[in-house]
């Protein structure tokens, strides 16, 4: 079969006739990060109501083989999906673009690409923007044996057996591999459905085996929410990381080795990705989110973590990009919990899995990012970041967006505009060219720039470079959005006002009724349109993109504060000043004291990450 007709097949079999993957211009750098065999699987999940049923879904697993240069080969996987296949099929080609901080795609045989990152030899991805819901993951194939597979590791499994949101569930088991092929007693915490009371369960006799690299494992007890039978295993050449499922269903399962010391975290970023489902309201309003994600996190030797999720929800916004904030104890001996999720990492640190606590449920993989230097004008490859939210550099940039640009030799001094005047497209000698483009500049120092993402910026992908005396940096890019609101941060507070202009702060918190201004990057274009870098005009030019209303429910701004939703009244950019946003909202009547998150979602972009202080009376 040719390779047009096998696609033609794959399609037609799987998506009934999606349109074929397209190849965005994208960074190739990084493609030898992917080269040899390795051993892979992914699970697919077609949503087909609003209530979260499945109409269909797939598991395709086996090995892939990439060569380095872009180009991959499934060696005649095996797929099993809910339609009655259960076969080996030929083999799949495709092709691949990596840039060199790891993060990329692949072609999908499901529908279009996936999309993930790659760290030390294990890729981890999903394909966001498909319409479908999906996790991807794949570890260098190697000698492995039963001997690889010794100690105490955490297990976490997801599963849609019947493809019901009421029946979907998740288990985290807690094992011990002898090396010999013995596990014995495995006793498992599962949480089904809408369900938020764990269920205790115990499986015996549970023994594995290897052979040419790869595992099984056989599981004695079956049925629901059980582990089913016998599981494919595939586990990292250092043995701290395992993943797998059935070879007749299309589940899944992530596991790591424990640590017995802290290990997780301190300065360090994370490449993520994983499956989830909502089911928070199955019970109250009859219906559960199924979703899908990849992203990164960056954690601090503080304990805080500001996440990205491109996040995957077929009958929400589609895709959308979620930057959140977290904390973990640094103190944590192989696992943590933050209450929704409860998470194990490895001895090194270098894995996390997440578990989800029920009914939010899920399973999920973090990867430790590799260390990046460079020599001479060099960007960071993963040093792309909202410079108010910090949001990672897997979330989309939007037109006008403040940004954070780190690396080396960016400058040869510091020079810093005047905000007050129009912002200079080049500073200190310093250029940030954004598709060949030059950027207003706010600060330029050796090791940093903040520059403003150009108006002009139309297209799905950008390109970012510096360029000063000394030559010309690495090319990055980043996917770009219509909005990627960041809110500015003081003191651990977003930099709000009253309408006295005195700061928002404990000293001085917000009450129900108070109306806020609220100060911003990324809310994206604006209407009268103004040039690049320009102080923002009076009249004032306010977002193309309008507050939500009764009359305005889709492509629009809302706010939340902690669970009480905001009214936004004004988007618009800061009059007088160049480069910020400000968004006026007022504090809803049933906000709880305390301090509390502050949440502002745009059209496929949502951002929570700082935090508002409340008095209650």
């Amino acid at each position: 079969m040719s390779k047009i007709a096998r696609a033609a097949w794959w399609l037609t079999l799987i998506t009934g006739g999606a349109a074929a993957a397209q190849t965005p211009l994208w960074d190739n750098t990084g493609n030898s990060l992917l080269n040899g065999t390795y051993y892979f699987r992914h699970v697919t999940y077609q949503v087909g109501d609003g209530t979260g049923n499945l109409t269909y879904a797939a598991a395709l697993y086996g090995t892939i083989t990439f060569d380095g240069n872009g180009n991959y080969t499934m060696n005649s996987p095996w797929l099993v999906d809910s339609r009655g296949n259960n076969q080996q099929v030929s083999n799949i080609t495709g092709i691949y673009r990596i840039a060199a901080n790891g993060y990329g795609f692949l072609d999908n045989p499901f529908s279009d690409s996936i999309y993930g990152l790659v760290s030390n030899g294990v890729f981890v991805g999903s394909s966001t923007e498909s319409g479908l819901n999906d996790l991807f993951i794949a570890v260098t194939q190697s000698s492995v044996s039963s001997t690889t597979f010794v100690g105490n590791y955490s297990l976490a499994y997801m599963n849609f057996p019947d493809g019901t949101p009421g029946a979907t569930y998740d288990a985290l088991g807690q094992l011990t591999a002898d090396g010999r092929g013995n596990i014995g007693t495995v006793s498992f915490t599962a949480y089904v459905g809408g369900g938020a009371t764990p269920i205790p369960l115990t499986e015996t006799g549970v023994r594995y085996i290897f052979s040419n690299g790869a595992g099984n494992i056989s599981f004695p007890t079956s049925g629901t929410p059980a582990i089913r039978g016998t599981q494919f295993m595939y586990i990292s050449p250092d043995g701290n990381f395992i993943f797998g499922g059935s070879n007749s269903f299309w589940d899944f399962f992530v596991g790591v080795r424990k640590g017995t010391a802290p290990s997780f975290g301190g300065t360090s970023t994370y490449y993520q990705a994983g499956l989830s489902e909502d089911a928070s309201l199955l019970n109250s309003a009859g219906f559960a989110v199924v979703g899908s994600y990849y992203g990164s996190l960056i954690t601090t030797n503080s304990g805080t973590i500001v996440g990205h999720r491109r996040f995957e929800d077929v009958f929400g916004k589609g895709s959308e990009d979620d930057t959140y904030s977290d904390v973990y104890p640094t103190n944590a001996v192989g696992q943590y919990t933050n209450g929704s999720t409860q998470y194990s990492f490895s001895q090194d640190g270098a894995i996390r899995i997440g578990f989800g606590v029920g009914p939010f449920l899920g399973i999920d993989v973090a990867l430790r990012a590799p260390t990046f230097t460079g020599s001479g004008v060099w960007l960071n490859p993963t040093g792309v970041q909202n410079a108010a939210s910090f949001a990672p550099f897997t979330a989309s940039v939007a037109r006008g967006e403040l940004l954070f640009l780190t690396g080396s030799g960016l400058a040869d001094q510091t020079a810093v505009a005047d905000i007050h005047l129009a912002l200079p497209k080049t500073l200190g000698g310093v250029q940030v060219l954004i598709n060949g483009i030059a950027a207003p500049i706010y600060y330029v120092t050796p090791g940093a720039i903040a520059a403003i993402v150009p108006y002009g910026t139309t297209t799905a992908i950008a390109t970012i470079q510096v360029v000063n005396s000394q030559g010309s940096s690495n090319t990055l890019t980043a996917y770009v959005g219509a909005t990627a609101p960041g809110v500015y941060v003081s003191n651990g507070y977003g930099i709000a006002q009253h309408t006295d202009y005195s700061l928002v702060s404990a000293s001085n918190p917000a009450h129900p009724g108070d109306v806020l201004l609220v100060y911003m990057t990324g809310l994206g274009d604006v209407s009268p349109a103004i040039a690049d870098g320009a102080i923002g005009p009076i009249p004032v030019s306010t977002t193309v993109v309008p507050p939500c209303s009764a009359t305005v429910t889709t492509g629009c701004f809302d706010a939340y504060i902690g669970t009480a939703a905001a009214t936004i009244a004004i988007t618009e950019i800061v009059p007088t000043i160049s480069g910020d946003y400000v968004l006026a909202l007022t504090v809803p009547s049933g906000v709880t004291a305390g301090d509390q998150i502050l949440s502002i979602a745009g059209p496929n972009s949502l951002t929570a990450t700082s935090l508002l202080p409340i008095a209650v009376p």
